[in-house]
């Protein structure tokens, strides 16, 4: 894939992260559809299976999860030329999701904490939870189904729907149902 991107190009993938970092309220990871919907869908500078690789490989890797963001913005520069412009990519992906939700994390902890008694306060940390569950469900559909949903994928979504509910009524660790599903993708069941 050839891109041709322009200042203005460059200006609007910066604005779009600076954007959705204000809505990264449960991690960068639940912004995924729409930096989905409009680096693949509407500006199509990632194709589908760049824009899935980049969370799978990031995800994989050791380190913060924020990294697919920089991963994306990479392959958009590398898809727009090459080496310096994946860095450019890179640098104003991570700069637009990192600067004003950290800004805003330590601001408003300093606030919250100072006022931590306040009912409001207390409102908006319980208020805040099904938000994040939401934003982390879209993130789950997206990543399974791409664009849409298939049929033929019903073993995929047995095991999903089998995997919550035993995290969500058992303590068994993560890890189990990690190498479990690892499994079961080993031998071509899912």
């Amino acid at each position: 894939m050839s891109l041709v991107l322009t200042p203005a190009d460059w200006l609007a993938l910066l604005g779009h992260f600076l954007l959705l970092s204000l809505l990264a309220v449960g991690g960068a990871i639940t912004t995924a559809p729409d930096m989905h919907r409009w680096l693949v869908d509407e500006r199509a500078w990632l194709a589908d299976p760049q824009f899935a690789a980049s969370i799978a490989i990031a995800q994989a890797a050791p380190g913060p999860n924020v990294l697919f963001v920089g991963l994306l913005g990479w392959n958009v520069g590398l898809n727009a030329g090459g080496y310096a412009t994946a860095v450019l990519g890179l640098v104003l992906a991570m700069a637009g999701i990192l600067l004003p939700s950290c800004t805003l994390t330590f601001l408003a902890a300093q606030w919250g904490h100072r006022n931590r008694e306040l009912r409001a306060v207390r409102a908006f940390k319980q208020g805040m939870a099904p938000v994040v569950v939401a934003l982390l469900v879209a993130t789950g559909w997206v990543l399974a189904t791409g664009t849409e949903p298939r049929a033929a994928d019903w073993p995929l979504w047995t095991v999903t729907a089998a995997t919550a509910l035993v995290v969500w009524r058992t303590r068994i660790h993560l890890l189990w149902l990690l190498g479990a599903g690892a499994l079961l993708g080993w031998l071509g069941l899912v």
